[in-house]
């Protein structure tokens, strides 16, 4: 992806594991990753404090889930580009992923698929001046 270097990321899942590759992964790919978090709490926090151009947020977790994230960035930044990252197909959450206009990858994901969703958020909408 051209000029991902000058994209900062933070990453929120409440396996240790998954955060690290995640982190690992993107940075691999030139995507600065300047937070991690491991609840929904956590990532609202770190949203508010680094400003990061996009956030990688997982759904299912204890104590903060990503819904609860999902809903207090947006009402912080209504434009914050968020990826959702989850292995719950349930008809409950995709309803609700529907209501949000934000990025879903499904696990177990494929590394592509990441730089797919990645490169959606970032292209401009049709008719969007770009400069």
């Amino acid at each position: 992806m051209a000029g991902s270097a000058s994209i900062s990321a933070i990453v929120i899942d409440d396996d240790l594991d998954t955060v690290e590759l995640f982190s690992e992964y993107l940075g691999i790919k030139g995507i600065r990753v300047i937070g991690k978090g491991y609840d929904g709490r956590e990532a609202v926090e770190l949203y508010e404090k680094l400003r990061p151009d996009m956030i990688f947020l997982d759904i299912m977790m204890p104590h903060y889930d990503g819904f609860y994230a999902l809903e207090h960035i947006q009402r912080l930044d209504p434009k914050a580009k968020i990826i959702m990252v989850t292995a719950d197909l349930t008809s409950d959450t995709m309803k609700r992923l529907e209501e949000f206009a934000v990025g879903v990858v499904y696990k177990p994901y494929e590394f592509d698929d990441i730089m797919t969703s990645i490169e959606k958020l970032f292209q401009p909408k049709v008719g969007q001046n770009i400069l």
